[in-house]
C-alpha cells in the first residue's frame, strides 16, 4: 500500500493507522493488521480521509459547563458536528472554538483541542483541551481508559434485567460499509454496561443509563442494537421507525428527530490539577418531550361489583363524560347475537337445543334455565364464551389505547384473574347494600330465588371488593351516585397526574432532569452561572 500510495503523499504511519481503524477492506473483509501477507488475485480497498483544511472560525454559541486555562466541558447540543469532515458544509463545533479560543488553532488543523467525540445528532458532555499538554494528557487518559462515561439512551423494548453487560467486538459492517456492526473477526474489543433507568407503562420503551469502557465508532448504538434495544431515533441502526398507527406514536415521530442518546455523566482527574473532574449534564429538551410523552400512562380501568350494585350506571354516567367504555354484559349479548362467534358456538356445541331451528336466536331462558340444573354445563358454556369476551375487551383496550383512561366493566373481574392477568392499572369496585340491591333487581323483574342463583355463581361483595383499589359508594340514591362517578372520573385523572409526576421525580432524583454544576473544579474552575458562554446552565428544565 505505501508503494502505491507514496505518489499522493500518504505516508506510513497513516496508512498504518487506516489499516487498524478498519478503513482497509480485503476482498471486501475488514483488514486491521498491518502484517498481513496478500496472496495473488486478493483485491484490496481503502479509504482515506481527503487531506485536512485548517479549521475557520465562525460565530456560534457553546454552552460551557466549565472553563479553566487548560480544558473546557461543554454540553453540546443535538445536530452539531463536533469536527470538519469531507461532505460536511455547516459549522461544527470546532468552528465555534477556533472563534472563541483563537489559541487551539494551532494545536491542530481541523481537530483543535478535540480529545474525544460524540456523533453529530448524541447531545452532551465533552472535553475539549486549550493547550498542547492537556490535550495530550486527555488523550491518554481515554486512551488509558481512565475516563469514566455514562450516557442515557431511550430504547424501543425493555429489558427483563434490571442491569447488565455487552462484551462484543465491534467493526466495520460486512456489507454496508458505512456502517458499524458486531463481528466475528475483524473488529475491536468493546466493552459496555447498561442499567434500566424507567420503563414506559407498556413495557415498548425505555431509559437506560449506559456505561462505555471503551470508545468505538458508535458503540453504544451497535450494541444496543445488538441486544435488540435500538435507540429510538436511530435511524441508520434500526431505531429510526417509531410506529405511527397511534397519536402517541406520530407525536414520538415527530419529536425524535434523531437518536436519543445523551452523554450524561463525565468523570476524569484534571490534567494539571490533578483534581477529580465530575459532571452531569440533563437531557436537553427534546429529549425530555419524549420522555414526558411516553411517561403518560393510559389507565385501564377495571370495574366489577354484585348484580343490581349500579356498575352499570357508573359506567353509562363515565362514558357521558368522555371516557371510552366496555360492557362484558353487552359484549355477552353481541356474542349470542345470530351469526356471532357465540351463537355459533352454541350451534356447534348443543345442537338446537339453545338455538332453535338452528338459524334462530338464542334461547337466553332455556339457556339460564339448564345453566341453573347443571353447573357442569354452565362452567362448560362460561369456559367456551369467556375467552370470546376476554378477546373482544382486549380489542377495546386496543381501539382506546391513546385514550388517557378507558374503562371496561366485568361483573366477573375477580373470580376471573383477570385483574391481575390483564394488568388493569385501577380495579374500581362499586359497593351496594344487599337490601337495595336486592329492590333493584326486583324492579328489574328478577325474583328472590333467581337473584340467589347469581349471586351463588360470584364471590360475595365483600371478597369482590377486597381486590378493587377503589371503591363507590352507592348507598345512596341515584343523584348521589351520579354525584360520586363525576368525582370518581376527577380522581383517575389526578392518579395519573401523579403518576406522571412520579415517575418525572424519580428521573430528576437520577438526575436525568436536573443540571447539575461540577463537583471540586480546583482553583481554576467557574461555575455555569459565572460563564459569559452559558445559556442556561444550571436551570431545571423539568
Amino acid at each position: 500500500l505505501k508503494d502505491h500510495l507514496a505518489p499522493h503523499g500518504l505516508t506510513r504511519s497513516k496508512i498504518i493507522a487506516a489499516i487498524k481503524s478498519g478503513h482497509v477492506l480485503l476482498d471486501d473483509a475488514p483488514c486491521v493488521k498491518p502484517s498481513t501477507k496478500l496472496k495473488p488475485g486478493q483485491s484490496i480497498v481503502i479509504t482515506i480521509e481527503e487531506p485536512a483544511q485548517q479549521a475557520a472560525p465562525v460565530a456560534g454559541t457553546l454552552f460551557i459547563i466549565h472553563e479553566d486555562p487548560h480544558l473546557l466541558v461543554l454540553n453540546k447540543p443535538p445536530h452539531l458536528t463536533v469536527h470538519p469532515a469531507p461532505g460536511i458544509e455547516e459549522p461544527t463545533l470546532v468552528n465555534y472554538l477556533v472563534h472563541d479560543f483563537p489559541h487551539i488553532a494551532s494545536l491542530s488543523k481541523d481537530r483543535p483541542g478535540i480529545v474525544h467525540r460524540l456523533d453529530k445528532d448524541t447531545s452532551g458532555l465533552i472535553i475539549i483541551a486549550l493547550t498542547e499538554q492537556a490535550r495530550l494528557d486527555m488523550a491518554a487518559a481515554f486512551a488509558d481508559r481512565t475516563v469514566y462515561k455514562a450516557y442515557l439512551a431511550l430504547v424501543h423494548g425493555c429489558p427483563d434485567e434490571e442491569s447488565g453487560e455487552i462484551e462484543a467486538d465491534i467493526g466495520r459492517h460486512p456489507t454496508i460499509k458505512t456502517r458499524m456492526a458486531v463481528v466475528s473477526k475483524g473488529g475491536r474489543p468493546a466493552r459496555s454496561a447498561w442499567r434500566v433507568v424507567w420503563r414506559s407503562p407498556d413495557r415498548m420503551f425505555s431509559l437506560l443509563r449506559v456505561r462505555i469502557f471503551t470508545g468505538r465508532t458508535h458503540q453504544i448504538r451497535v450494541h444496543l442494537k445488538h441486544l435488540g434495544f435500538p435507540i429510538v431515533g436511530d435511524s441508520v441502526y434500526g431505531g429510526g421507525g417509531v410506529a405511527t398507527d397511534s397519536r402517541q406514536g406520530r407525536a414520538l415521530a415527530r419529536l425524535a428527530g434523531r437518536q436519543m442518546l445523551h452523554a450524561f455523566h463525565l468523570k476524569f482527574v484534571h490534567p494539571v490539577t490533578g483534581k477529580e473532574m465530575a459532571f452531569r449534564q440533563g437531557v436537553p429538551k427534546d429529549f425530555f418531550r419524549c420522555l414526558a410523552l411516553l411517561a403518560k400512562p393510559r389507565f385501564r380501568i377495571g370495574l366489577t361489583g354484585m348484580s343490581g350494585g349500579g356498575k352499570s350506571t357508573v359506567l353509562r354516567g363515565l362514558g357521558e363524560l368522555g371516557i371510552p367504555v366496555w360492557s362484558a354484559d353487552q359484549a355477552v349479548a353481541e356474542l349470542y347475537e345470530p351469526g356471532q362467534d357465540g351463537w355459533d358456538m352454541l350451534r356447534h356445541h348443543f345442537g338446537e337445543r339453545f338455538v332453535p331451528g338452528g338459524n334462530g336466536p338464542v334461547d337466553k331462558r332455556a339457556l339460564f334455565a339448564a345453566m341453573c340444573e347443571d353447573d357442569g354445563l354452565r362452567r362448560e358454556v362460561n369456559g367456551l364464551i369467556h375467552p370470546m369476551v376476554r378477546h373482544r375487551m382486549k380489542e377495546f383496550f386496543a381501539a382506546h389505547a391513546d385514550a388517557p383512561v378507558a374503562v371496561a366493566e366485568v361483573p366477573l373481574l375477580a373470580e376471573s384473574g383477570w385483574s391481575r392477568a390483564e394488568g388493569f392499572d385501577l380495579v374500581v369496585g362499586v359497593f351496594c347494600p344487599d337490601g337495595v340491591r336486592a329492590r333493584n333487581l326486583e324492579a328489574r323483574g328478577w325474583p328472590r330465588e333467581m337473584q340467589a342463583i347469581m349471586d351463588s355463581w360470584q364471590w360475595s361483595q365483600k371478597d369482590k371488593l377486597q381486590v378493587a383499589d377503589l371503591v363507590v359508594d352507592n348507598s345512596g340514591d341515584l343523584a348521589a351516585l351520579q354525584e360520586r362517578t363525576k368525582k370518581l372520573a376527577g380522581v383517575l385523572q389526578w392518579l395519573r397526574r401523579q403518576r406522571v409526576k412520579r415517575v418525572l421525580r424519580e428521573m430528576e432524583e437520577e438526575g436525568v432532569l436536573r443540571v447539575e454544576s461540577c463537583v471540586d473544579v480546583g482553583p481554576y474552575g467557574k461555575t455555569a452561572e459565572e460563564n459569559k458562554h452559558c445559556e442556561t446552565g444550571c436551570a431545571d428544565i423539568a
